[in-house]
């Protein structure tokens, strides 16, 4: 019989989405009538169709890969030139932001990447996560030995947690204490805050002072909407030599079926060993990819250029503004049934309190029973989500606009 990885047993009941998806199932099940009429606010899913520049540039690759003089097997590990140079040029070159098309490595996750560069992080680091936290950036160094076991709280023993509260507007603070990994994500997963410039420069002064890498989830950076908050880690100087980012083209182009993102590691990054020696980590992430993956199809990557064509661009603004439109409908809908709102206007999130005390799981289950929608309870992201829970407004205007209805309908 084989032996466990028994960081797995570690592991805290079932993944949040999962957990969601088993309630909401039983619910219909006892409730066949009320089933009809749910609306889902909760998983972070787009709804849209693609963009017709995307469908054009797929149904052109198919024909590509009809012909034998056009056909292409395996491609690059690290993702075609053509994508790796217009993802270079469009953002980052013309955001004067110097990045190199082959510091660029597509994928086909972001959620999948922020996983697995722990393949080239040693165990020996100190990991500091914010709190509410995207599962995964948890859940995964669990699965790597990272941690040791959950408390009664959930949290995890060798982790050091970065509350995000009210107080600090949802945006963590440096801790006095040193870490060596630090995952931030903005706009952030569940809460919907961003960083400002100060508080990244700071965030960078940190890492530059203490040795530490940087993870920055940028998945929303399109949905920023407010002047002057940065859409890169790399907008701030110095973050060259102590930042990875991750990309997708998930929520921008509608690609969370599709399956393409992109992470960038500055070739001047470097990490130390245990006996101090110093490495660069753009090499050991390209041996990992070349090793563990054999990069995205063609037909996804010239999808994905086709977003940076004049009208590609032009149809991601488009659904952008229809997410961010169905945020402000959400937005003024809780506000209205006195609830208190963060989220929403620079990001596709809205991370609203409990009413009356009530838990999280209290009120998804009582926005489930009564109002039929699903909602993200706040406990899912850790402790400090206790109170809170997220709506998603990645739907249709019509279900948005009857979502609202039924939220000002419970505060009555």
């Amino acid at each position: 019989m084989a032996y466990l990885n028994e960081n797995y047993l570690k592991l805290r009941a079932g993944y949040l989405f999962p957990e969601i998806a088993r309630r909401v199932k039983s619910f219909c099940d006892a409730n066949p009538e009320a089933a009809k009429r749910l609306i889902r606010c909760g998983i972070g899913d787009v709804t849209e169709p693609l963009p017709e520049a995307v469908r054009l540039a797929m149904h052109k690759a198919v024909d590509e890969m009809g012909a034998r003089e056009s056909f292409r097997g395996y491609g690059p590990e690290q993702g075609y030139e053509f994508l790796r140079e217009a993802i270079a040029a469009n953002d980052y070159r013309a955001h004067g932001i110097d990045i190199s098309a082959d510091e660029i490595f597509v994928s086909d996750g972001s959620k999948c990447d922020c996983g697995s560069i722990l393949d080239i992080l040693g165990d020996r680091n100190i990991i500091a996560v914010m709190d509410p936290v995207y599962p995964v950036y948890v859940d995964t160094n669990v699965m790597a030995g990272h941690t040791g076991d959950a408390n009664e709280g959930g949290a995890y023993e060798g982790l050091m947690y970065l509350p995000c509260n009210e107080a600090n507007g949802f945006v963590a603070d440096v801790p006095e204490k040193r870490a060596d990994v630090i995952y931030l994500c903005f706009p952030n997963n569940p809460t919907g805050s961003v960083a400002s410039r100060a508080q990244l420069e700071a965030w960078v002064a940190y890492a530059k002072q203490h040795g530490a890498l940087l993870l920055f989830d940028a998945a929303y950076e399109a949905y920023i909407s407010e002047p002057g908050i940065p859409h890169s880690i790399y907008e701030i100087p110095g973050a060259r030599d102590c930042a990875i980012e991750f990309r997708s083209f998930s929520k921008n182009g509608g690609f969370t079926g599709t399956r393409c993102a992109f992470t960038v590691v500055p070739k001047n990054l470097l990490g130390r060993t245990a006996s101090g020696e110093t490495h660069a980590l753009h090499p050991l992430w390209n041996r990992r990819m070349s090793t563990k993956f054999n990069g995205v199809s063609y037909v996804v990557q010239r999808a994905a250029e086709a977003l940076y064509t004049p009208e590609g661009k032009a149809q991601v603004g488009a659904l952008i503004s229809h997410y961010m439109g169905n945020a402000k409908v959400l937005r003024e809908a809780a506000l209205s049934a006195g609830l208190s709102v963060w989220g929403g206007v620079n990001a596709p999130y809205l991370w609203v309190r409990t009413p009356s005390g009530a838990t999280s799981w209290e009120m998804f289950d009582r926005m489930l029973n009564e109002a039929n929608v699903v909602i993200t309870p706040g406990s899912g992201f850790g402790s400090a989500g206790e109170g809170y829970f997220r709506i998603s407004a990645f739907n249709s205007k019509a279900n948005v606009e009857e979502v609202a209805r039924r939220i000002m309908a419970l505060s009555r």
